[in-house]
């Protein structure tokens, strides 16, 4: 039995998603072959760091490459577009062919069966995050053999979708196992003032960046009793130009201003790690952003949240804007100061608790065990789970 891994993208934030079981698995003593596949050194680096000392006679870890003329083509169209992502499941098709079961926390994988035919094989989607957007929960959910989620929420809404029941588990959230408990001393972070993360998605019909994020730094640069850590998804400055598919739109994230940069209270990071560790979600104080799925996961303690809506969506009842009742919205930066008082008030604790727990269904046993036992038995291999194991949330 070989059962694939597969982190296919320009950035790591979606390893965490899927690792943890991967680990998991291996310890479980099914017998089957645990072959983790990535698609670039990046992908690589992050998972030798997140799992030191894994790979052995049951896991293996595995580089997928393009092929030359792939490559040629990634050159010249992969600073505008995900080249490399779809040409290299073309160019592996052996590989794949080889796998009983491949697990992915993304839906291009999904290529393999409606383009290459490969219907022996097993995918089963980890999804990552826990967001509330509308394609996180379209019709190609339903073509996967299994969907892992992590909570009542997502499963409801991917059977309202039209995902059969019995390809549904809930699993919890394995990215939590890794860095929920997480307690970071940030340097440039003064303790005496209150901490903002500003945490804008990469989608511009979405996203607050585009309309006024420039605005949102201008005023924390003048309001300087507040710390700002400006960490957008890390793919918001990955390219050039942002496009999105669920509904065609291109966004130019342009650059950040040297007044931005030199701002004493503002810490700008475009992409590393930290951004995808949880390590700026735990730190702050309060939660400013748009439509990213990192607010559930800031939410693992209640805390005060401000929602940007500079498109001005109709969103009061809206299940893709669920997360928008944790804290006030608003439409312009000059009501920024007066959202972060109002964020505060009381009344917003027990619906971010509602919001939490709809999304995330934590128990004692980790959620990577939980999603290791369930990929097993898809994959119809006998594993050995430890009761002893807990979860580790922060109350």
């Amino acid at each position: 039995m070989r059962i694939g891994f597969l982190f296919n993208h320009d950035q790591i934030h979606q390893v965490a998603h899927g690792l943890p079981i991967a680990v998991e698995l291996a310890r479980m003593g099914t017998g089957a072959q645990i072959i983790v596949c990535a698609t670039n050194d990046r992908l690589v680096d992050e998972i030798r760091r997140l799992a030191p000392g894994s790979e052995g006679r049951d896991f293996d870890l595995v580089k997928l490459g393009l092929a030359k003329g792939s490559r040629a083509i990634d050159r010249l169209t992969g600073g505008f577009m995900p080249s490399a992502k779809l040409l290299v499941y073309r160019d592996n098709l052996s590989f794949f062919r080889s796998l009983d079961v491949l697990v992915v926390p993304e839906k291009t994988s999904l290529i393999l069966k409606t383009k290459f035919r490969l219907d022996q094989l097993k995918i089963i989607h980890t999804r990552h995050g826990a967001g509330d957007r509308a394609i996180g929960f379209d019709s190609s959910s339903a073509g996967f053999d299994h969907v892992l989620v992590s909570g009542p929420k997502i499963r409801s809404r991917l059977l309202d979708s039209g995902v059969d029941p019995a390809r549904i588990t809930i699993v919890g959230y394995p990215k939590f196992d890794m860095f929920a408990s997480l307690d970071p001393d940030l340097p440039m972070v003064d303790k005496r003032r209150p901490v903002v993360v500003y945490n804008p998605h990469p989608s511009p019909h979405l996203s607050s960046w585009y309309k006024m994020g420039r605005k949102v730094l201008d005023w924390f640069a003048a309001n300087d009793d507040y710390q700002l850590i400006f960490a957008p998804h890390v793919m918001l400055f990955e390219r050039p130009l942002a496009v999105t598919i669920d509904k065609l739109a291109i966004g130019r994230p342009g650059q950040i201003a040297k007044r931005h940069r030199a701002a004493p209270n503002i810490h700008i990071d475009l992409g590393s790690r930290a951004s995808t560790t949880m390590a700026y979600l735990n730190r702050a104080d309060f939660y400013l952003g748009d439509v990213s799925s990192q607010v559930y996961e800031f939410l693992i303690r209640p805390r005060p949240c401000v929602f940007l809506n500079p498109h001005r969506f109709d969103w009061q009842g809206d299940p893709n804007f669920a997360m928008w009742a944790a804290g006030p919205v608003i439409e312009r930066v000059d009501e920024l100061g007066a959202a972060l008082i109002d964020a505060q008030a009381a009344t917003y604790s027990p619906v971010q608790k509602h919001l939490f727990d709809a999304s995330f269904d934590l128990t004692e046993t980790p959620s990577s065990v939980r999603a290791a036992a369930a990929v097993a038995k898809i994959a119809g291999v006998k594993a050995e789970t430890s009761s002893t194991r807990r979860t580790k949330r922060t109350a």
